[in-house]
């Protein structure tokens, strides 16, 4: 669980952007997006596929930018 502890001068907008920081760095919200529905197995398989494919078409049109400006 997520928390942090007030101080005498802290003020409330601070921690609560502290507490925001927090919580994207830790991954809840990300993990509940995941969850919210239940993907099939097989679904979950062609999903990850899918971004396999789009991550390596992109780090070959970011290799190819690098390599023509050299």
């Amino acid at each position: 669980m997520t928390q942090i502890v007030l101080g005498e001068q802290d003020r409330l907008e601070g921690a609560l952007k502290r507490f925001r920081k927090l919580v994207e760095r830790s991954g809840v919200l990300k993990d509940l997006r995941k969850h919210r529905h239940y993907v099939k197995p097989s679904r979950a398989r062609r999903l990850k596929e899918a971004e396999a494919q789009r991550r390596k078409r992109a780090d070959a049109r970011r290799a190819k930018r690098r390599d023509k400006g050299r």
